[in-house]
């Protein structure tokens, strides 16, 4: 089931949300006020969550706030790789959450992304996951894993540019806890000891063909929680339902934060996925719809 619903992803990262379009974020923020309007008025049992900020800048949230965006939300997320691209120690965990609850006192923060990969070995990636799970888990509400599988190298790296990050694009194939041919890493046997209080973070592509075994995988890990997403993009593609509808069916037996994120063409003001949306309120009927159709309230009987 939908437990959350986290609206963008990594919005105060270039790659996700272009910032020469809206340098003040005064797009983002009516974005997110207007998706969390529609959120709660489909139901307003779901989390709302504001998309997980990668970097971790308690000036971009006090920024949002000043603007209102975090009346419009439950929860605030954020993402971490300090062995991988942060410039940062992996230790510094607490004293970041910390820098976040700071300014937003009144709501949980949540770590939606966090994860270390096997580039270099995959040693690297075991320590990585148990002093991971030692700053966290009892540190905040949500804590997801990025990611259950390696990103196959024959795809892109959505948003990622090849020839502008060197060495560091690669390290996105190597994420997962299992290969692309479905051999588990070392790390593998190390999260089954933190399932299900540590949950899974992985996004699956339209019509992605490792479905089914992530959902194997996770049921046999004792995984409980999942972040995934939907992609208002996708929305505009032939068969679209029929993928969504699958996709969410396959994930029932999880507590589900879904991210609601990625610009149509037709809908955007630079043509591209990460740009911001030309009408923010566009974006927040894709929201309201997405949950209407797979996280629908309670319709309560009448009484006689």
């Amino acid at each position: 089931m939908i437990e959350a619903a986290m609206i963008w992803n990594e919005p105060n990262n270039k790659s996700h949300w272009d910032p020469e379009v809206d340098p003040d974020w005064s797009t983002y923020a009516r974005t997110v006020i207007q998706a969390g309007k529609a959120i709660e008025a489909a139901n307003p049992s779901v989390t709302r969550v504001l998309g997980g900020i990668s970097p971790i800048d308690p000036h971009f949230i006090r920024r949002l706030g000043e603007m209102g965006a975090l009346d419009a939300v439950d929860v605030v997320a954020v993402h971490g790789f300090p062995l991988d691209w942060n410039l940062w120690p992996i230790d510094e965990w607490p004293q970041r959450i910390a820098e976040i609850e700071a300014v937003v006192p009144d709501h949980d923060i949540w770590v939606t992304e966090v994860g270390v990969g096997s580039f270099g070995a995959e040693e690297v990636q075991v320590f990585g996951l148990n002093r991971t799970a030692e700053l966290l888990l009892d540190r905040v509400p949500r804590v997801f894993w990025y990611s259950l599988f390696d990103l196959p190298r024959s795809w892109e790296a959505t948003t990622r540019h090849k020839q502008a990050e060197g060495s560091s694009y690669y390290r996105h194939f190597y994420m997962g806890l299992i290969k692309e041919d479905g051999t588990p890493k070392l790390a593998l046997e190390d999260f089954r000891k933190y399932a299900p209080r540590m949950g899974i973070m992985q996004w699956f592509h339209f019509n992605d063909h490792r479905l089914d075994d992530a959902v194997r995988w996770m049921k046999e890990l004792g995984v409980t929680h999942l972040r995934t997403g939907l992609s208002w993009a996708d929305s505009y593609r032939p068969g679209w339902e029929d993928w969504f509808d699958r996709q969410m069916e396959a994930l029932e037996d999880f507590n589900t934060t879904v991210t609601l994120c990625f610009t149509p063409d037709c809908q955007g003001t630079s043509g591209h996925h990460t740009c911001p949306p030309a009408h923010p309120e566009a974006f927040a009927e894709f929201c309201g719809r997405m949950i209407e159709r797979y996280a629908p309230a309670e319709r309560r009987k009448a009484v006689a």
